[in-house]
């Protein structure tokens, strides 16, 4: 994507801005160990499983990182990120394999494992921190049972899914999951990644990274469509749905043509009372890195308009993935003077259970 930024330092300093996309480390087998269960933690070393990297996120290789290192701890963190950009939160989301098992159980326990190590090694050790829950879509009783679970730790603000996994995330399968966000206040962060069963495109399996990296776009695009046409929007209006690190002019076309197609095959969805465009502005919300404007493009509204409003965007670093400038830095396309709104008002208002 192109992105070109300049400098944090004129829009946010002071604004105890929220970053809303932070990536920290993958956890290895010795990291989740003690967060096991007493089957698990017999299980795991006899299953000789190590590493769960199966979920395809090209970001995260080394030609797309900072540099080894920088978020390998909260500590880490602190220093690269949340203390040279004065955040007053910054909400970490986990991309690994867990989604990508075939067993519902095993992703169960995983999921489990892992949240309870992001609350004790991350969460513990920065008030500043929060998270979004990994859950088993594969299993997605236990998923809303998880979510259950930390509803009163008010830490935890989000729900991940993928956005090319096992099937449209709107379907009614994955209902007792957002019912149980819905319910508890969290807000569904779907980010890039896919568990490698279904083709990335919907042209098929690409060759080169680079295709794949593109294509992530396509995915965030099918799941808007099917959260919006399948009731998910309608259904659970007090959530909001976040697409994550995938840009936001993929969102132009979309919009618009759903909203002239809608019209005349709307007897399919009656539960859409309202031009589809109205539901996206009101609900979906984007994540600003990368911001795919072209590079020459200075500080304009008018590409604010064409998403649908200001208020649609989150502030957001995407942590430790290299973008143009220093982490955090603000894209030269999106006015300053929105930044009191974007990165302060919309994630509160985004993420109810954030308190800042």
């Amino acid at each position: 994507m192109l992105d070109d930024t300049q400098p944090t330092t004129d829009p946010i300093t002071g604004l105890g801005a929220v970053d809303c996309d932070i990536h920290p480390r993958l956890p290895v087998r010795d990291d989740l160990m003690p967060f096991f269960d007493a089957y698990w933690r017999e299980q795991v070393p006899y299953r000789n499983i190590d590493r769960l990297e199966l979920t395809s996120h090209p970001v995260s290789l080394p030609p797309y990182r900072r540099g080894e290192g920088m978020n390998d701890s909260a500590e880490d963190l602190a220093r690269n990120l949340l203390d040279p950009n004065g955040l007053s939160a910054g909400i970490l989301t986990l991309v690994n394999g867990t989604q990508a098992l075939y067993d519902p159980y095993m992703a169960d326990a995983f999921c489990q494992a892992t949240n309870r190590w992001l609350a004790a090694d991350w969460l513990d050790r920065d008030p500043r921190l929060r998270a979004a829950l990994v859950v088993p879509f594969q299993h997605p009783e236990a998923a809303a049972e998880e979510i259950r679970r930390y509803a009163n730790d008010r830490r935890f603000v989000a729900v991940t899914a993928l956005a090319m996994g096992e099937r449209p995330l709107g379907q009614r399968a994955n209902w007792p999951i957002y019912k149980a966000a819905a319910d508890a206040g969290f807000a569904l962060n779907v980010q890039p990644g896919h568990t490698y069963r279904h083709a990335p495109s919907q042209a098929g399996f690409p060759s080169f990274l680079v295709e794949e990296r593109i294509h992530m776009a396509q995915g965030a695009a099918s799941q808007t469509m099917s959260l919006l046409s399948e009731g998910v929007m309608t259904e659970f209006a007090d959530m909001k749905i976040v697409m994550a690190g995938t840009g936001a002019s993929w969102l132009f076309g979309m919009s618009w043509r759903v909203a002239k197609d809608w019209r005349g095959a709307r007897v399919e969805t009656p539960w859409i009372k309202e031009s589809p465009e109205k539901i996206l502005e009101r609900q979906l919300r984007l994540t600003i890195a990368p911001f795919d404007a072209p590079p020459e493009m200075e500080a304009d509204q008018s590409i604010v308009d064409v998403i649908g409003s200001a208020d649609m965007l989150l502030y957001a670093s995407d942590f430790p993935h290299a973008h143009a400038g220093p982490a955090g830095a603000w894209p030269r396309a999106i006015p300053k003077d929105l930044s009191p709104v974007i990165a302060r008002k919309n994630p509160q208002e985004t993420y109810p259970r954030l308190e800042v």
